[in-house]
């Protein structure tokens, strides 16, 4: 089994690795010059355009920037924003904290109801309530994410008053201790809702369908023929045999969790590192994307690999099968 982790360790360093030259290749692929941005809207003199150019190493042959690009990675060091003139790497990092404060608890949430609803719908299988539950988890995987937000927008912060629309806290009331937790989750509540009803739909689906599957097979036969409860059956059988997808799924919402929030933060204002990237998408702010895209890469190669290992945990034969080939 540790041979077995070792591996996957490796892969997901090589996998890092290659995707940090990727992504360093596309950023710099991309139509338009950064030193338009940097210089503004004003005519320079060339020489300050080249004194600009040399600067920030951009007069260098692409393989050079390359190779310094990851000499310095290799160090910790991302470089520095062409915009802000702030290190990348805590830059990111800051940005990256208040994302993952809106997508953790919004993903736990929506990943806990969705299996309850996934067992519930397995339970009453073709019935009523089945096509209820299926038909609400396929209209929240449908709505867009950024029309369902300017819709909550309107209805709550425009017409009602409700809670605001924008932000991650109140600038002219920022407050302290309770006050400032309170203003939180009124900022919290309108972009995590809209999280968790599309992950929760994504969770609920692939959920019912694996149960549902399991439902038919022999061992479920078995456990009610030995007397179990249906609840017993459900609870530790069929949700506990089915759950190989779930975890799939659940780990590759929580992979993407860095920039799965893009278009909600957007449409919220709220200052994560979806709101970065489309400043540094419209700046051509290279370090900045590189970063972003090498913090998106560790963070979904992290959650394979976590998957991976909660495969292990919860079906023996993945154990046994690792245990084999190490």
């Amino acid at each position: 089994m540790a041979r077995y982790i070792g591996a996957r360790l490796t892969w997901a360093a090589a996998m890092v690795l290659g995707i940090a030259i990727v992504a360093f290749l596309i950023t710099h692929l991309l139509p338009g010059n950064p030193v338009d941005a940097l210089v503004g809207d004003f005519p320079a003199p060339p020489e300050y355009v080249s004194k600009v150019r040399h600067l920030f190493g951009l007069d260098q042959p692409l393989p050079v920037q390359l190779w310094l690009y990851l000499v310095n990675m290799a160090r910790g060091n991302l470089g520095f924003s062409f915009l802000s003139r702030q290190p990348v790497l805590s830059l990111v990092l800051a940005r990256a904290g208040t994302t993952l404060l809106l997508m953790v608890p919004s993903l736990i949430l929506a990943s806990l109801i969705g299996v309850a609803m996934a067992v519930r719908a397995a339970a009453s299988h073709g019935r009523m309530l089945d096509s209820a539950l299926t038909a609400v988890s396929l209209i929240g995987y449908s709505i867009p994410v950024f029309w369902l937000g300017q819709i909550l927008v309107v209805i709550f912060a425009v017409n009602l008053g409700w809670l605001p629309a924008e932000g991650i806290r109140s600038l002219r009331e920022p407050g302290s201790g309770i006050g400032a937790v309170l203003d939180f989750l009124r900022h919290f509540a309108l972009p995590a809702f809209c999280i968790t009803v599309y992950y929760l739909a994504v969770v609920a689906r692939v959920a019912r369908s694996s149960m549902v599957e399991m439902l038919h097979q022999d061992f479920v036969l078995t456990a009610r023929a030995k007397g179990l409860s249906e609840r017993a059956v459900l609870w530790r059988h069929v949700l506990r045999n089915g759950l190989i997808p779930v975890i799939t799924v659940i780990g590759y919402n929580f992979g993407y969790s860095l920039t799965g929030a893009i278009l909600t933060e957007t449409v919220f204002a709220w200052p994560g590192l979806g709101e970065l990237f489309v400043t540094a998408i419209a700046n051509r702010d290279y370090p900045v994307l590189s970063g972003i895209f090498l913090l998106a890469a560790i963070a979904v190669v992290l959650a394979n690999l976590a998957t991976d290992l909660l495969y292990a945990a919860v079906d023996p034969r993945v154990r046994i099968a690792a245990g084999g080939r190490a």
